[in-house]
C-alpha cells in the first residue's frame, strides 16, 4: 500500500513533467497542447514589453540556428573548393598540356624529313674530312651552325606545305595539327614565319656562302612547291614536284653543305671528289622515289582536290614498283662502285652494306598489302630508314 502511494499515477507525472518544461520559457510564455498531441507556444498576459522579450528571444534563438547552418555550409564548401585548387597545382597538371604541346610541334615538324635533313649534312660534312685531326671544334662549330639553320628552314618548308594543305590533310593527314584543330591557321602561319627568320638570322650571322645559298634556294623552291598563288603551287604538277625534291634532297644539301665545311670551314679549294660526285648521283635516285612514293598513300585526298600526282595519274600498283625498281638500281650501281675501290675496307662496306640494304627493300616490298593505306604508309617509312642508312655508308665511300 505504501508503495503504491509513493508512486504517482501516469498522468500525474505527464502534468509534472510539462509544469517543468513551462519554467524553462519566460513566466509570460506558455505551451499549449491539443487533444491531438500537438504543441503550441503563446504569449500570456496583456500586450506591452514582456511581449517585446519573448519575440526577440524567439528571433535571437532562430538567427543562432540560421547562422549556425550557414557556417556550416560555408565550411563545406571551402573544402570543396580547395579541392580543385589543389590538384590544379599538382605536377602532373602542369606537365600534361606541355606534353600535348610537345607532341603537337612533334608531329607538325614531320620529324622524319628533320632527321633525315641532319643526317645527310652530318655525312657530307664528313666528306670534307681529309684525316682525323680536322674532326676539330672548329669543325663541330661550322657543322652544327649548319644543321641548326637547316633545321628551322625544314621546319618552315614542311609546315607552310600543312598550312596551305590543311583541307587535303583532313582527309590524307588528320592527325596533323592543323587537320585535327590543335593548332590554327594563325598559328602555323606564326610558327613558319619565326622559323623561315631563325634560318636567315643563323645563315647571315655564320656568313658562309654556300650555306646562305642553301638556305635561299630550299626557302624559293619549298615557296612555291606549296603556296596557292598564280604560276606556285608546283605540287599540282608531278614532274616540277619531284624536280623541287630532287633540287633540294639530291644536288642542294650534298654540294652546298659539302661546300660550307670545305671552303668556309677547312679554308680550302673547291673540290670535286668521287666519293661526293656518288653522294649526289645516289641522292638523285632516292630523292625520285621518295617524290613519287610519298604520294601513294596520299591518293584519295590528291584525286579529291585535284593534285595530279603520277599516283593519281598512273595507279598506285605500278608508282609503287616503279620507286622499288628504281632503288634497286642505286643499289646495284652502288655495290659496282664500292667494288672499285682501292680500299680494301671500303670495298668490303659499301659492298656488303648496300647488298643488304637491297635485299631487305625486296622482301618487304614483296610483303606489303598495296590495298591498305596503312601498310603503304609504313613501308614509306621504311624507305626513310633506307634513306637514313645510305648516309651512314657515304662516309665510307673511298
Amino acid at each position: 500500500m505504501d508503495s503504491l502511494c509513493l508512486r504517482p499515477s501516469a498522468p500525474a507525472c505527464a502534468a509534472a513533467a510539462a509544469r517543468r518544461r513551462d519554467h524553462i520559457l519566460p513566466s509570460f510564455c506558455s505551451i499549449q497542447r491539443s487533444g491531438k498531441g500537438r504543441v503550441s507556444l503563446s504569449i500570456q498576459g496583456s500586450k506591452g514589453p514582456t511581449d517585446d522579450h519573448c519575440k526577440k528571444f524567439l528571433d535571437w534563438k532562430y538567427s543562432y540556428h540560421r547562422i549556425s547552418h550557414q557556417s556550416r555550409n560555408t565550411s563545406a564548401n571551402a573544402g570543396q573548393s580547395l579541392q580543385p585548387e589543389t590538384e590544379a597545382h599538382h605536377p602532373a597538371s602542369i606537365w600534361k598540356p606541355i606534353s600535348s604541346s610537345l607532341d603537337a610541334f612533334y608531329r607538325f615538324s614531320r620529324p622524319h624529313t628533320v632527321i633525315g635533313t641532319a643526317l645527310s649534312i652530318v655525312s657530307v660534312s664528313l666528306l670534307a674530312v681529309e684525316s682525323l685531326s680536322d674532326i676539330s671544334p672548329l669543325f663541330l662549330t661550322g657543322l652544327l651552325e649548319a644543321v641548326v639553320a637547316a633545321f628551322f628552314m625544314n621546319i618552315y618548308i614542311v609546315g607552310l606545305n600543312q598550312v596551305f594543305d590543311i583541307e587535303i590533310d583532313k582527309v590524307n593527314k588528320p592527325t596533323l595539327p592543323l587537320a585535327s584543330g590543335e593548332y590554327s591557321p594563325a598559328t602555323g602561319v606564326a610558327i613558319v614565319s619565326v622559323s623561315a627568320a631563325m634560318s636567315f638570322a643563323l645563315g647571315w650571322l655564320v656568313g658562309s656562302p654556300p650555306l646562305f645559298w642553301a638556305l635561299f634556294i630550299s626557302f624559293v623552291l619549298g615557296t612555291a612547291y606549296s603556296v596557292n598563288l598564280p604560276y606556285f603551287r608546283w605540287k599540282r604538277f608531278a614532274v616540277v614536284a619531284a624536280l623541287c625534291i630532287l633540287a633540294v634532297r639530291a644536288v642542294i644539301v650534298q654540294l652546298a653543305f659539302f661546300l660550307h665545311i670545305q671552303t668556309f670551314v677547312f679554308r680550302r679549294p673547291a673540290v670535286f671528289s668521287k666519293p661526293l660526285i656518288f653522294a649526289t648521283a645516289f641522292m638523285t635516285f632516292f630523292s625520285v622515289v621518295i617524290a613519287l612514293f610519298k604520294d601513294i598513300p596520299d591518293i584519295e585526298g590528291d584525286r579529291i582536290f585535284g593534285i595530279q600526282s603520277f599516283s593519281v595519274r598512273l595507279g598506285q600498283n605500278k608508282v609503287f614498283w616503279i620507286c622499288v625498281g628504281l632503288l634497286e638500281m642505286a643499289y646495284g650501281v652502288a655495290i659496282l662502285m664500292g667494288a672499285t675501290s682501292s680500299s680494301l675496307w671500303s670495298k668490303s662496306v659499301t659492298v656488303a652494306g648496300h647488298a643488304i640494304l637491297a635485299s631487305l627493300l625486296w622482301s618487304c616490298a614483296r610483303s606489303v598489302d598495296l590495298t591498305s593505306k596503312a601498310a603503304i604508309t609504313s613501308f614509306y617509312m621504311f624507305i626513310w630508314k633506307l634513306f637514313y642508312a645510305e648516309y651512314l655508308l657515304i662516309p665510307l665511300v673511298r
